[in-house]
């Protein structure tokens, strides 16, 4: 079982930056997908960007060019940088891992709150 805790949310102000980080238990190399999703108060949670063990991302058409996803697989853990940070990014951000084995393992981490003030 993979369990993912995210850290480094907290209060910005618009076009600041922050660093979200992911620590992922076990072998981050095993993993087939990490991703960042985010959820905002009373909307649907979104993909944000992903990244597959060979290293292919993909990224939301709201947040290219302003934020990267990165993974370091000798610290087990995830990153999400975000830069140029609007209102709109203000949401609770969750990192989610997709392993493959026999079966599909789909685990969320307990979230962390950005808030962007305008």
């Amino acid at each position: 079982q993979v369990q993912l805790v995210e850290s480094g949310g907290g209060l910005v102000q618009t076009g600041g930056s922050l660093r979200l980080s992911c620590a992922v238990s076990g072998s981050i190399g095993s993993i087939y997908e990490l991703a960042w999703y985010r959820q905002a108060t009373g909307k649907q949670r979104e993909l944000v960007a992903s990244i597959l063990s060979g290293g292919t991302t993909n990224y939301a058409d709201a947040v290219k060019g302003r934020f990267t996803i990165s993974r370091d697989n000798a610290k087990n853990t995830m990153f999400l940088q975000m830069n140029s940070l609007k209102p709109e990014d203000t949401a609770v951000y969750y990192c989610k891992s997709t392993l493959i084995l026999l079966k599909t393992y789909v685990n969320w981490g307990q979230g962390t709150q950005v808030t962007v003030s305008s």
